[in-house]
């Protein structure tokens, strides 16, 4: 096992080799009683029978015994491995930082992030997928559980270079609707150029019957501004340039961070959908340790930073 040196995200996106990145967040993150979040879909109802002494109380059907006033118990089958799509943003603004001397870029830590949790699915015996959106840069890997198509992933990911814009609405419309049956669908995203009918095409993703989860990736310097004096700023997607006075927009600027992400935050759990803030400056393997304790916990648990704005 690596020490906890080596899990810093800046030296885990030195690391050349993705599914070893991916192996050694998902093996920090699972030690201890820290089960995976993704099971509870791998079995269906197929009928009832009388119960018998040894039978697992908890398939006891109690409405049906006051109906009748008999024991029965309910008995599954077994279905094909829960299936999980995961909808990676590859669009410009997640390129940000640019320059590796200020950091982890979102679109690294979000590929290391999308690498893990299909390593944590495959392992398990579960069906991960992935589609990418921007105009540059398309992947679409159905869902499969074989070890052989982990590496197809990571390849895939390794090829990837965020550019242009994307169109997140229709992205998600088409990977919940290559899910044929009851699924996870993982949007991973810095939400920035996120359409009116993002939302929507999540909530409508979620009533068909899929579970969703957002997971917002921002890197520390968005959240913090941590220049002074007169900055260039250039829009990664637009090219547009503007000068401004860092030291002076501070106060307003990270004002209205805060309220971006507490607009995301509200709007996701109004509408019944898992939301979580990554940052890049935490460790993926904490990043992960957090959802997997918050989803233990209980659905759509916000599990606590250790950056804030």
């Amino acid at each position: 096992m690596a020490s906890p040196s080596a899990l810093d995200p800046a030296l885990l996106a030195g690391i050349d080799d993705l599914e070893l990145v991916a192996r050694l967040i998902v093996e920090g993150a699972m030690t201890g009683p820290h089960r995976s979040p993704f099971h509870g879909y791998s079995a269906e109802f197929s009928q009832y029978r009388s119960y018998r002494p040894g039978d697992d109380l908890r398939h006891l059907d109690w409405k049906l015994l006051a109906r009748t006033d008999r024991l029965y118990t309910k008995q599954f089958r077994e279905t094909t491995n829960m299936s999980t799509v995961i909808v990676l943003d590859a669009s410009a603004s997640m390129a940000y930082p640019v320059s590796p001397k200020s950091g982890v870029s979102k679109f690294r830590y979000a590929s290391m992030m999308t690498a893990a949790l299909a390593h944590l699915l495959i392992a398990q015996g579960d069906a991960a997928g992935l589609m990418t959106g921007g105009d540059d840069s398309r992947v679409y890997l159905p869902p499969r559980s074989s070890r052989t198509h982990l590496r197809a992933i990571v390849a895939g990911l390794d090829r990837l270079t965020p550019a242009g814009a994307w169109r997140p609405a229709g992205t998600i419309a088409t990977a919940a609707n290559l899910l044929k049956r009851r699924g996870i669908l993982i949007v991973i995203s810095d939400f920035y150029d996120a359409e009116a009918g993002t939302l929507a095409e999540m909530t409508r993703a979620m009533r068909r019957g899929h579970e969703v989860v957002m997971l917002q990736v921002i890197s520390r310097e968005e959240l913090t501004l941590p220049y002074r004096g007169a900055v260039r700023f250039e829009d990664l997607e637009s090219g547009a340039t503007q000068v401004i006075d860092a030291g002076t927009a501070a106060a307003a600027y990270k004002t209205a961070i805060v309220a971006f992400l507490e607009r995301w935050r509200t709007a996701a759990r109004s509408a019944g959908l898992d939301h979580v803030l990554m940052t890049t400056g935490t460790p993926p393997v904490e990043a992960l340790r957090e959802f997997l304790i918050a989803r233990a916990n209980g659905p759509h648990r916000q599990p606590e930073t250790s950056e804030a704005p």
